[in-house]
């Protein structure tokens, strides 16, 4: 039997219509799964998933965002959480308060929401995998991103609590830390990939950025009994960023 397969499987990936998102999505419906794509931007979901428009940060629409999936595929095992707005370039002095709690509504308050509601459907399914998309800069820190370093940090250690306290339901949860990847956020922050290339590429062991197909790869792992002794853990994929 193949480890990686999701053949059965019902998943849930926010932020879906993003780069990181979407080649998640992609990869779990290569691997046999049922595939719900939460984001705002719902027009850039393809036809061959369960598109549902949600704004992750609003109790009210991930409730129905999550019953609406569990509905649809009749279960719910997989729970990806890599919605993440787009952090404004600041220090704790720059930022006002309304930007530093939005930030943690939708990269940390997201994920608490949909685990909330998933993780009921998910014990009534016999188990899962939630997954909460961190970053390299979780456990490190780069100067102008406090806001975005904070929430995904913060990531890293809500997934040990999660899965502590509901690994007995049969529920691992990890995080996944990517490091930089060529993403339409690369385009919005350096204005071209090739600047983004320039200045990030040097800073991992690799010489480059990751790709979004390889952080996809991960996740599958993740989600998949290849990874059935692996709860609490947050997996590095960052290009050796974090080795130095």
């Amino acid at each position: 039997m193949d480890k990686y397969s999701l053949k059965g499987k019902c998943a849930i990936v926010t932020g879906a219509a993003g780069g990181i998102g979407g080649a998640i999505a992609k990869a779990f419906k290569d691997a046999g799964a049922k595939v719900a794509c939460v984001d705002l931007a719902v027009d850039k979901i393809g036809k061959d998933f369960l598109p549902l428009r949600c704004d992750v940060s609003s109790e009210a629409e991930t409730r129905s965002a999550v019953d609406q999936a569990a509905k649809t595929f009749g279960a719910l095992h997989i729970v990806v959480n890599a919605a993440a707005m787009r952090d404004p370039t600041a220090t704790v002095t720059d930022l006002d308060l309304a930007a530093w709690n939005r930030v943690f509504a939708v990269n940390v308050g997201g994920a608490y929401l949909m685990s909330r509601w998933a993780i009921p459907h998910m014990v009534r399914a016999g188990g899962g995998s939630i997954i909460h998309i961190a970053s390299q800069l979780g456990t490190v820190g780069t100067p102008g991103r406090v806001a975005y370093c904070a929430t995904k940090g913060a990531l890293i250690t809500m997934a040990k609590a999660m899965a502590s306290d509901h690994a007995a339901q049969g529920i691992r949860v990890n995080t996944l830390s990517p490091g930089a990847v060529e993403t339409e956020r690369m385009i919005l922050r350096f204005g071209e990939m090739q600047k983004a290339r320039e200045a990030l590429g040097p800073k991992h062991l690799m010489d480059r950025l990751g790709l979004p197909e390889e952080i996809a790869a991960a996740a599958l792992f993740l989600a998949s009994d290849a990874s059935s002794f692996m709860t609490g853990s947050n997996l590095l994929v960052d290009g050796g960023y974090n080795a130095v």
